[in-house]
């Protein structure tokens, strides 16, 4: 019997939604889908849950939590703390992360330049991944204090409101670009409403100056730009480059003038090392360009 292939929506859906939107198809495995559901249910504030409490972030019965949590930590991906018979997450589960991590090869080439981007202008330096209607941080480096907003490897953020989320959606087909509008506003109308026209702002500016911007949308304190890097096209995943500064550091046209530029000049840094290095990405290099076009 042949496979069918993914449903492309659901693919980076959350499991908790791709579940409720699988009840009648009998190919999928719904156990399965509800223990990743229990996992999705740890984020950063809530790394240490009850079976209770999970049942109640989930809406899974409490019974066929607590087999589920317990069959987790027999498989290390949970851990149980008996004092407050309660669960965290367990170290397995950074396994899980690894492979996707090292099929990025070019984290390794950029790091060092984007270090030296951050020392520069004392602020973060990140590297994400289009993941549905978040942005997926994979690498980062940063300054001393950076103030309330650290990234780090794993954490998500929105799309709409983010110079790093537009500067990743400038990269995409124009399908795919309109299938990313459709689910935002799907996801939240009144959100997509009210940044539908910023979105769309950074993401004409991505085509004409390599870069877009981003003042305080998602934390008001922190001021950002960002540059597409490329979309792999047989995987499909879209990466973007990001530079936020504290707000209080930034001195009059500074972001525009001086910063974004710099972080365009760095993702065009990148594509060329990575493009020398290995030929596939050249492909990439072209969806990029498609992107200021």
């Amino acid at each position: 019997m042949a496979q069918t292939a993914p449903n492309l929506l659901h693919a980076s859906s959350s499991a908790a939604a791709v579940l409720a939107a699988s009840a009648d198809n009998a190919a999928f495995a719904t156990t399965l889908a509800k223990g990743l559901v229990v996992l999705e249910a740890f984020k950063a504030g809530t790394t240490l849950l009850g079976n209770m409490e999970l049942s109640r972030l989930t809406g899974i019965p409490r019974p066929t939590v607590a087999r589920l949590t317990h069959t987790l930590a027999e498989l290390g991906y949970l851990r149980y703390d008996a004092e407050r018979s309660k669960y965290r997450v367990g170290a397995r589960a950074l396994r899980m992360a690894h492979p996707l991590l090292a099929d990025m090869q070019f984290r390794q080439v950029a790091r060092p330049m984007m270090q030296e981007l951050a020392q520069s202008v004392r602020g973060t330096v990140s590297i994400g991944l289009l993941d549905g209607t978040s942005m997926i941080y994979v690498e980062t480096a940063r300054s001393g204090d950076v103030g309330p907003h650290v990234p780090d490897i794993g954490m998500p953020i929105p799309v709409v409101i983010t110079a790093m989320g537009r500067a990743a959606a400038a990269t995409l087909p124009p399908a795919d670009a309109a299938s990313l509008e459709q689910r935002i506003e799907a996801e939240d109308a009144e959100l997509w409403s009210a940044f539908r026209d910023k979105y769309r702002a950074g993401l004409a500016q991505c085509a004409s100056r390599g870069f877009c911007t981003c003042w305080g949308e998602y934390m008001a304190s922190i001021h950002a730009v960002a540059a597409p890097l490329f979309h792999a096209g047989g995987t499909r995943q879209s990466f973007s480059i990001n530079c936020g500064i504290p707000a209080f550091r930034l001195q009059p046209g500074q972001l525009e003038g001086e910063i974004g530029p710099r972080i365009a000049a760095l993702a065009d840094g990148i594509r060329a090392i990575v493009s020398a290095a290995e030929p596939a990405i050249g492909t990439r290099k072209q969806n990029k360009k498609g992107a200021r076009t």
